[in-house]
């Protein structure tokens, strides 16, 4: 095993990897709570007509074995330090813009992120990938980023009720005296204090933190005996294998947009993770990452098994830098996060303390660390800053992260052309240009 991951090679040893892997998993184990809890829409009270909500305990058990099926692809396969679980913002996608917005039937939902999974393979393999990760415009990228880190952030403050609807003014500053209220913004203080001092895995230790206190204040359930902290694994019946079933739903103009949507941000995600995480740890050789097409066949991979078990979109998680920073080197790190992940499959019954103040914090502190793309936008090209502050304004405004990327790559050709650069433009953008106008025209 020591031979198989080069731990001589990078100068780690069992004890190190283990610790790496056990770091990068509290760094992120608060996903499987807030990914079941997303999914299920847990704080909706209505949903469109025709669309239910999907079994809590299913997502919660799909979404601990995705992140360990990608999470050992990615140890084993591509000899990584990088952890996956579904991520956060295609989730919110999935449920909110997806379910709601659209009114699409969670199952063809769930066809859709197996199709982009499918078509990310394909691309990985043929080596597309990269032409059309090249063809968008880095600035775009950094604004799709930031825009879906300003839409998780908004459903946070209206899930706790810190943000409500307002007839005269659309939205507005909630009753902040209330109990749940308040158990929110403790969490969110106390997340961001833990964070701040330099604690890997605040946003879960602040989970765990709040949901205390609110059981404290009789907030939250309090459980009544060890069963309703440990239990057997939850059954998947109610999601397995849907995505399949319903893959026949896909082949329309809304979902085309759905699908490129899964497909365009998973894209980001993984390269933008895969290149830190490597940085990090002094992987990079020549500017370039070794191994680089079996860690995005492992990233596609676990998308495709997910959206089989039930899960929205799996991905590379940044929160993997965690680990690094201990001296994970090597694709073991993975392994042992996945062995945690497996592990986890027995505290299911956790979920009913985990309600919708306790995850809030998490969804805006995730919105804080994904914005931070802001920075990096060229805002003194106006052509440029047009297209990029339309994609992130529209994201949050129109409650889609696919609305916005399509008025973004509208505006970008238009703004770009009459600039003077349309050299600059490359085809596939045109081409995207035509297909985001025929989605605007079939909403219509």
């Amino acid at each position: 095993m020591k031979k198989y991951f080069g731990f001589e090679e990078y100068g780690t040893n069992y004890r190190t990897e283990f610790a790496a892997g056990m770091t990068t998993f509290l760094a992120m184990a608060y996903i499987l709570f807030v990914n079941p809890a997303t999914l299920a829409l847990v704080g909706i009270e209505e949903l469109p007509e025709g669309v239910t909500r999907m079994d809590q305990e299913a997502v919660f058990a799909a979404t601990a074995i995705a992140a360990a099926v990608g999470s050992l692809l990615m140890g084993f396969v591509a000899k990584y330090p990088v952890v996956l679980a579904p991520g956060m913002g295609l989730n919110a996608f999935f449920s909110y813009t997806v379910i709601l917005g659209y009114g699409i039937p969670w199952e063809t939902a769930l066809a859709g992120v197996l199709a982009s999974g499918i078509i990310f393979i394909i691309l990985t393999l043929t080596g597309l990938r990269e032409r059309i990760i090249n063809a968008i415009p880095g600035n775009l990228k950094l604004a799709v980023g930031a825009g879906i880190g300003l839409y998780i952030a908004f459903i946070g403050m209206q899930n706790a009720g810190i943000v409500v609807g307002n007839d005269a003014t659309l939205v507005a500053l909630g009753d902040i005296t209330s109990p749940t209220v308040l158990l929110t913004v403790f969490g969110l203080i106390i997340s961001v204090i833990l964070l701040t001092v330099g604690v890997k895995a605040g946003i879960f230790f602040g989970m765990i933190l709040t949901a205390i206190v609110g059981m404290l204040f009789g907030l939250v359930p309090v459980p009544s005996g060890i069963n309703e902290v440990v239990s057997g694994v939850p059954s998947m019946a109610p999601t397995f294998g849907q995505a399949f079933l319903h893959f026949g739903d896909i082949f329309t103009i809304e979902m085309l947009v759905v699908i490129l949507t899964f497909l365009f941000v998973d894209f980001f995600d993984t390269a933008g993770t895969l290149v830190a995480v490597a940085n990090q740890a002094g992987l990079m050789k020549d500017n370039k990452l070794p191994r680089a097409s079996k860690a995005l066949f492992s990233d596609s991979a676990a998308t495709v098994v997910g959206a089989t078990l039930g899960t929205s979109t799996t991905t590379s998680y940044v929160e993997s830098t965690a680990g690094v920073g201990v001296g994970g080197r090597t694709g073991f790190t993975a392994v042992v996060a996945a062995g945690f992940f497996l592990l986890a499959l027995f505290f299911s019954p956790l979920l009913s303390v985990v309600t919708a103040e306790v995850t809030a914090p998490a969804l805006i502190i995730v919105g804080v660390l994904m914005s931070s793309a802001l920075k990096n936008i060229d805002w003194d090209q106006f052509e440029i800053a047009v297209p990029a502050f339309l994609t992130i304004l529209a994201m949050p405004l129109s409650y889609s992260i696919a609305t916005g990327i399509a008025i973004g790559f509208i505006f970008y050709p238009i703004t770009m052309i009459l600039k003077g650069r349309a050299k600059e433009i490359h085809p596939i953008m045109y081409g995207l240009f035509v297909i985001f106008v025929l989605y605007f025209l079939f909403l219509s």
